[in-house]
C-alpha cells in the first residue's frame, strides 16, 4: 500500500504536466526545411506552390522609417495679407512712370513666395504651400529668399524700364521694404505628415507568383533568397493547413511532452533521488511547468517576445532550495521547449542557458540586498555577449539595440520576481538558503535564549556545528543546512538545563546537588529523553522550518540512553522495560541527519578521551559509528558506505585538530607566570 501511495504521488503530477503541455502545444503547419543565410540549399529545387508577398526584414523596415523621419517635405502657409498690403502700397506710389512695372514685378515675386534667408528649404527638392485651404506642391527652388527677391525685383524692373536708374529709384522710395516674407514654415504639419508617411511604409517589397523558382538544389542561400524563404515560411505556417491528420499531431505533441517529462525525471533520479520523497519534488515540477508553459504560450503568439521572458529566473528559483548537482540539469530540461516550439529557439536556448549558469554561480556573492541589481547586470552582460557571438556567427539577426533592451528588461524582471521564493517557501514547505543563513546567525533570539538558560548546551551545539560542517564538506551534503540543524538540535534542553551534565559542570554543582542524584534510572532516562519532544514543541512554537524539526526528532534516532539503561540493568531492572530508555525516533534518513547524529554523539563522548593520538581518535570514532549501526540507525538512511567512510575520516581529522598538542612551557616560564 505504501509503495502504491508513493507511486501515485510521483506519477500523477507527471501525467498532469504531460496533459497540459499536450493541450497547449501548437498544431499549425510546420515548415519542413532548415536553412541558413550563406549556407547551401541541400533539398530539392523549390518552386513557389502559391502566390505570396516578399516581406521586408525588420532592418529594411526600420531603415525606411528612419529615412521617412529624417527627410520631411516642408509645409509653408501662404500669408496673403502680406502680399495684398505690399501691392496696395506700391500701387499708390509715384515712381517716374515706372509704377506699372514695379507693381507687376512685385506681384510676380510675391506670388512665387518669399521666406527669410535662414528659412530657405535646404534638404528637400519640393515643398508644399498651403494657400486657400489647399496644399500645392512646388519646386523648392521656386521660393525666393528675402535678399534674392529684392535683387530680382531690381533686375526685372530694370529690364522693363531702361531709361531710369531703377536701384536708386527703389531705394529712394523705399520700394525694397515692400518685399516681405509671405511664407511661414508650418513645423507641426510638416512633422505630422512625416510621421504619417513613416506609418504608411509597406511591409512587403514585391510578390512571388505560383510556380516561380525560389531556390535550386546546391545553390547558396543569399540574403535575397533567405528573405524569400522567410516570407514563404511565414505564409505557409500562417495560412496553409497541416497535411497531417489531427490525431497524428496530437500524438506527436503527446510524445514530445512525455519525452520532456522523462528527461526531467531522469535528471532528478540521477542527481538526487531523495527529492522524490519530499516536497522539493513538487517544487521542481512547478518550476519546470512554469518555464515550459511560458515558452509554449509565448511561442504560439510571437516567439520574439521570448526575448523579454525572464527564463533565467527558473535557475535562481532552483538555486534557492536545491543543491548544485540538480540545479543545472533541471534548468536545461526546463529550457528544452525552446528547441521544440520556439522559432529560432536554438540561439535563445544557448543565450538563456549561459545567463542561467552565470546567475547561479554569481548568486552566492551577489544574491543579497542591492547586490541583486549587480547580479542582474552580470546576467545581462553574459546574455549580451552570447547574443553578440551568435549574431557574428550568423545564427541571429534582428535590430541590435531593441534586442539588447529586451534582454536587459528580462534580466531586471528576474530581480523583481525573485522575492516570490518566499511565497514558494511557504507553499511547498521548503527552506531557502537565505532563510538558512538567517537561522544560522547565533544572535537569533532562540539561540540567545539557549545560551542564557543552558550555556553548556549552547557550547556543545557550537562544537557539533563545526564538526558537522567539516563532515558535510567531505561529501555531497548541505553544510549550511547542517549548521542550522546542529545549532537547534538540543534547544529542548532549555526547559530543564540542569538535567544535562554539560550544564551541571559549568555551574560547579557539588555531587549532592546534581540533578540525577537520588533519581531512579528510569526517571533520569525519561527526563533526558523528554528534551526531544520539548525541542519539537519549541521549534514549532517559534515557527522553525520542518526540516529543522526533523533534525531535532532524529538526532538520537531510536537509540537507547546507554548510561542509564546500563545502570538500570545493574540494579536488576526488567529488560522488558527498554522502551522507557529508548528515544522516540524516527531514525535518520538523510545524509545531513546521519552526520548530525554522529557528530552529536562523538562530540559529547570525546570529552571522556584520555589519549589524544590518531590511533585513539580512529578507534573512538569507529566504535561510535559501529554502535549506531548495531542499533539499526542507518537502515533507512540515504548514505553509501563510501560516503560514511569519508564522513568518519573527516571527523577523525577534526578531532585531531581540536585536541592538538601544545608546546610545554619551561619550568622558569611556569614560575614566572605564577609570580605574575
Amino acid at each position: 500500500m505504501k509503495q502504491t501511495v508513493r507511486s501515485s504521488r510521483v506519477l500523477l503530477p507527471l501525467l498532469l504536466i504531460i496533459a497540459v503541455l499536450t493541450a497547449l502545444a501548437p498544431r499549425s503547419a510546420r515548415f519542413d526545411y532548415e536553412y541558413k543565410k550563406g549556407g547551401v540549399w541541400e533539398y530539392e529545387t523549390l518552386f513557389a506552390p502559391f502566390d505570396f508577398p516578399i516581406l521586408k526584414t525588420t532592418e529594411q523596415i526600420q531603415a525606411e522609417m528612419n529615412r521617412a523621419s529624417d527627410v520631411h517635405v516642408p509645409y509653408y502657409n501662404y500669408l496673403g495679407e502680406v502680399t495684398a498690403s505690399s501691392l496696395k502700397k506700391a500701387s499708390v506710389m509715384y515712381l517716374d512712370g515706372a509704377e506699372d512695372a514695379v507693381v507687376s514685378c512685385l506681384a510676380e515675386i510675391m506670388d512665387r513666395g518669399v521666406v527669410p534667408d535662414d528659412d530657405l528649404p535646404k534638404e528637400s527638392e519640393v515643398i508644399y504651400i498651403q494657400r486657400d485651404k489647399r496644399a500645392v506642391k512646388v519646386p523648392a527652388d521656386r521660393v525666393l529668399g528675402l535678399s534674392a527677391a529684392r535683387a530680382k525685383l531690381q533686375a526685372d524692373v530694370q529690364a522693363l524700364v531702361d531709361s531710369l536708374s531703377v536701384d536708386s529709384l527703389l531705394k529712394t522710395n523705399s520700394v525694397y521694404d515692400l518685399v516681405l516674407p509671405n511664407l511661414a514654415f508650418d513645423a507641426q504639419t510638416t512633422e505630422l505628415v512625416g510621421a504619417d508617411a513613416a506609418s504608411r511604409i509597406s511591409p512587403t517589397r514585391g510578390n512571388v507568383s505560383a510556380g516561380q523558382l525560389i531556390v535550386s538544389k546546391g545553390e547558396i542561400v543569399t540574403a535575397d533568397i533567405a528573405q524569400i524563404l522567410d516570407s514563404y515560411k511565414k505564409e505557409y505556417e500562417a495560412n496553409v493547413g497541416s497535411t497531417r491528420p489531427m490525431y497524428a499531431e496530437i500524438l506527436g505533441n503527446l510524445l514530445v511532452a512525455m519525452l520532456l517529462v522523462f528527461l526531467l525525471v531522469a535528471v532528478i533520479y540521477y542527481g538526487n533521488p531523495a527529492i522524490f520523497e519530499d516536497t522539493r519534488y513538487y517544487y521542481i515540477l512547478f518550476v519546470f511547468t512554469l518555464a515550459a508553459v511560458a515558452i509554449v504560450l509565448v511561442s504560439r503568439f510571437n516567439s520574439y517576445w521570448l526575448y523579454l521572458a525572464p527564463l533565467t529566473l527558473a535557475a535562481l528559483y532552483l538555486q534557492a532550495f536545491m543543491r548544485g548537482r540538480v540545479i543545472i540539469p533541471v534548468y536545461i530540461v526546463s529550457l528544452l521547449p525552446l528547441l521544440v516550439y520556439a522559432e529560432h529557439g536554438a540561439p535563445l536556448f544557448i543565450i538563456f542557458l549561459v545567463g542561467g549558469i552565470v546567475s547561479v554561480n554569481a548568486f552566492p556573492v551577489m544574491g543579497k540586498g542591492w547586490k541583486q541589481f549587480l547580479l542582474a547586470l552580470i546576467n545581462f552582460a553574459a546574455m549580451a555577449l552570447t547574443y553578440f557571438a551568435l549574431r557574428l556567427a550568423g545564427a541571429m539577426s534582428g535590430l541590435l539595440f531593441p534586442d539588447l533592451l529586451r534582454f536587459f528588461i528580462a534580466s531586471m524582471a528576474a530581480v523583481a520576481l525573485y522575492p516570490l521564493i518566499y511565497l514558494f517557501e511557504k507553499i511547498f514547505n521548503l527552506v531557502s538558503n537565505s532563510r538558512l543563513a538567517e537561522l544560522a546567525d547565533t544572535s537569533a533570539k532562540l539561540l540567545r535564549e539557549l545560551e542564557q538558560k543552558a550555556p553548556g548546551t549552547f557550547q556543545h551545539s557550537l562544537q557539533v556545528m563545526n564538526m558537522a560542517d567539516a563532515a558535510a564538506r567531505s561529501i555531497e551534503a548541505n553544510p549550511l543546512l547542517l549548521r542550522v540543524g546542529a545549532l537547534y538540535h538540543d534547544i529542548g534542553k532549555m526547559n530543564n538545563p540542569m538535567c544535562f551534565i554539560e550544564n551541571e559542570s559549568l555551574l560547579n554543582k557539588t555531587e549532592d546537588q546534581k540533578y540525577h542524584t537520588g533519581l531512579p534510572a528510569q526517571q533520569s532516562a525519561e527526563d533526558i529523553i523528554r528534551h526531544v519532544g520539548d525541542g519539537v514543541e519549541l521549534a514549532r512554537r517559534h515557527h522553525l522550518p520542518e526540516v529543522v524539526v526533523d533534525f531535532i526528532k532524529t538526532h538520537h534516532g531510536s537509540t537507547v540512553t546507554g548510561y542509564f539503561w546500563g545502570k538500570y540493568l545493574s540494579q536488576k531492572g526488567d529488560p522488558a522495560n527498554i522502551k522507557y530508555f529508548t528515544y522516540p525516533g524516527p531514525a535518520p534518513t538523510t545524509k545531513e541527519q546521519i552526520i548530525l547524529m554522529l557528530c552529536d554523539s562523538i562530540e559529547a563522548a570525546s570529552r571522556t578521551l584520555t589519549e589524544y593520538t590518531p590511533q585513539a581518535f580512529s578507534a573512538f570514532v569507529e566504535k561510535i559509528v559501529q554502535g549506531k549501526m548495531d542499533q539499526g540507525q542507518f537502515n533507512n538512511a540515504d548514505i553509501s558506505i563510501k560516503e560514511l567512510t569519508d564522513v568518519k575520516e573527516a571527523i577523525k581529522a577534526y578531532l585531531a585538530q581540536m585536541h592538538h598538542g601544545r608546546v610545554e612551557y619551561p619550568a622558569t616560564r611556569k614560575k614566572f607566570l605564577k609570580l605574575k
